[in-house]
């Protein structure tokens, strides 16, 4: 019999001498005192550990369900609240599959870790942090908005030129999150960064909105048809330009508050009804403060039936769709006019043919005169100065907000209809009446026309006669304007032109009235601007005309004139360009202005010439001569 080392009879020995029959009695004699303690002393380890783990996980459910922050009215801008609070039960889910249970081994990760948005802002350089602690599926938070944005990722934005605002970031899209719950959640990805230089027809272009699908219908005569599944009223991540929201149903639209509310049929249920508050400011340029310092904020949300809404003015639905805009921000400028919001009215409303109701907030009474034809091309109706309009107006669709893709361009297939910029040209010659479609449509004998733009204060040419000369030299017919407040007038020279030039700035946006086929030749100053001439080199090419681009030399700059030749502003433009907007905008855009060395731009007009004697001569059956 063996002995253990305190002097004690083993239960059982292995002895090889020892038989099956002892072995056997020795365990039935011993081994249930030991086995029963056993038991008991495994069932107090596992139930201590059961309990331990538990309350860890309790935590973490807390965390991920704590309501969305809010600010001192109750919902931050861009934000969503969602019966006050975000679900518990679907975050959770969620989040176990990061957290595993409070657990983090070396091939744990949370969501935080796969896709938030507040880890894209501080890897971006942004202030903004999770409200609601780690641990908290990023598509479930409600995404940055654009006051919230503007203060705390793109602080670039915001420094503008007289003629046009150049940020030298452009948003770039930050991961998607990996959960598929989460996804299913909120089905949208944040583009908070940017890429620094942007060539329109090159542009990163985000990604298009993501939608819950509609639940497809099933054959009607065996199944009844499912009601379409909620989804969230606004978005604002898909578009780093723009957050924007659609409303269907009973929409009802109070000027006087600046709210837009969708009230919940009778009977609507959690599937296909949800309560939510947004605050939306409907202007494109959602990154940059300075631009939306002056957009109101409007309250987007929907409410329960019965929950005291006031009733519509006129007691009816008005059938006709409804777009919500402002026309504040950068307007001011003439790109931006177009860019910000002509280009994307004539996105969002052209496919209603005229049958939309544009309600406009902050609405400019000169601005809109300025651009009355467009107005008119786009609406049927008057426009409604929704601040100050004292009406409840009820619809059954509204947009907050107008589609924009990126500056001064159309994505095609991203579009309603697959409008592009041809459309969007030939929209605008209709809208004010102009009568050339393409270059070849002018009198046989007629020189080809060249549109001079000239600027009245920064940018100038100041040999604007020799430019003239030399342009009337290689066959060109030269007219020179600087334009008026009036667009009517310009539109129409410039449509009766074949060819504009003109010094980087505003003045070029005027190629939208050139004809089909037409040419372009943009003046770059000099300092590195090329990156700034993307805003038109790609938009013309999209637009049917032919770009041209011309970078002056440093003795074709007035700098010249103003420092020496070893001066850093020569020697080291993009050292001048680290230390700022400001300080680019200072040396390179204010100060200077351009004397055309004409032997070396006479090459620039001969191409041009020779572009549109091709095109008519193509045009007459005369072939390439």
């Amino acid at each position: 019999m063996g002995m253990d080392a305190g002097g004690g009879k083993l239960p059982y020995s292995y002895a090889g001498q020892q038989d099956g029959g002892k072995l056997v009695k020795s365990v039935s004699r011993v081994e249930p005192r030991r086995f029963g303690l056993g038991l008991v002393a495994g069932f107090l380890l596992v139930t201590c550990a059961y309990f331990s783990t538990a309350k860890f996980d309790a935590i973490q459910i807390a965390m991920t369900s704590r309501p969305v922050s809010s600010n001192a009215g109750g919902v931050g801008v861009g934000s969503l609240e969602v019966g006050g609070v975000v679900a518990a039960a679907d975050t959770y889910n969620a989040s176990r599959q990061g957290l595993d249970l409070g657990k983090k081994g070396p091939g744990a990760t949370s969501m935080a870790d796969e896709g938030s948005e507040a880890e894209a802002l501080e890897k971006d350089g942004g202030k903004a942090s999770s409200p609601s602690g780690p641990g908290v599926p990023a598509a479930l938070l409600p995404p940055v908005s654009s006051e919230e944005a503007a203060n705390s990722t793109l602080e670039s934005g915001g420094l503008e030129d007289e003629e046009l605002q150049v940020q030298d970031a452009v948003a770039s899209g930050s991961k998607r999150s990996k959960d598929s719950a989460a996804a299913a959640a909120a089905t949208r990805s944040a583009n908070v960064s940017s890429p620094s230089v942007v060539h329109s027809h090159h542009a990163i272009l985000p990604a298009p909105a993501q939608r819950i699908p509609e639940v497809k219908q099933a054959d009607s005569e065996t199944t009844p048809a499912r009601e379409r599944e909620w989804k969230p009223l606004c978005d604002v991540t898909s578009n780093r330009r723009i957050d924007w929201c659609e409303l269907d149903g009973d929409v009802r639209v109070v000027g006087a508050n600046a709210s837009v509310t969708l009230v919940a049929p009778p009977g609507a249920d959690n599937r296909t009804f949800r309560a939510e508050s947004w605050r939306i400011k409907p202007y494109p340029r959602k990154a940059d403060p300075n631009a939306m310092r002056f957009v109101r904020v409007l309250t987007v949300r929907s409410v329960a039936s019965g929950s005291g809404e006031a009733a519509c003015t006129d007691g009816g639905d008005d059938d006709v769709p409804a777009l919500v805009f402002s026309d504040r921000g950068y307007t001011g400028n003439y790109f931006h006019a177009f860019t910000d919001v002509i280009l994307p009215l004539f996105l969002t409303a052209r496919r209603y043919a005229g049958e939309v109701r544009l309600l406009v907030a902050d609405l400019q009474p000169w601005w809109v005169g300025k651009f009355l034809p467009v107005f008119r091309s786009i609406s049927k109706y008057e426009l409604v100065d929704l601040d100050r309009d004292p009406r409840v107006r009820c619809f059954r669709h509204v947009q907050v907000g107008l589609t924009s893709h990126a500056d001064f361009s159309i994505d095609p297939r991203r579009a309603p209809n697959g409008y592009s910029m041809l459309d969007f040209t030939r929209f605008m010659r209709a809208a004010y009446g102009l009568p050339r479609g393409d270059v070849v449509a002018a009198a046989p004998a007629r020189r080809p026309r060249l549109l001079v733009v000239a600027r009245a204060r920064t940018r100038r040419f100041v040999n604007t006669e020799e430019i003239v000369r030399g342009a009337e030299a290689v066959g060109f017919e030269a007219v020179v304007s600087e334009g008026t407040h009036e667009v009517a007038p310009f539109a129409e020279l410039a449509n009766g032109c074949d060819a504009i030039m003109g010094v980087h700035g505003a003045g070029l946006t005027n190629m939208v009235f050139l004809p089909t086929g037409g040419v372009v030749i943009q003046v770059v100053p000099l300092g590195g601007l090329e990156f700034v001439a993307g805003y038109f080199r790609g938009p013309s090419v999209d637009m049917g005309l032919r770009y041209l681009e011309y970078r002056i030399e440093p003795e074709e700059s007035t700098l010249v004139d103003q420092y020496p030749r070893d001066h850093p502003i020569f020697t080291d433009p993009n050292g001048i360009k680290s230390k700022g907007w400001e300080s680019l905008k200072d040396a390179y855009l204010d100060k200077q202005d351009v004397r055309l060395d004409m032997e070396r731009f006479r090459p620039t007009l001969q191409e041009a010439i020779a572009h549109l004697r091709k095109a008519k001569a193509k045009a007459n059956g005369d072939g390439n001569n």
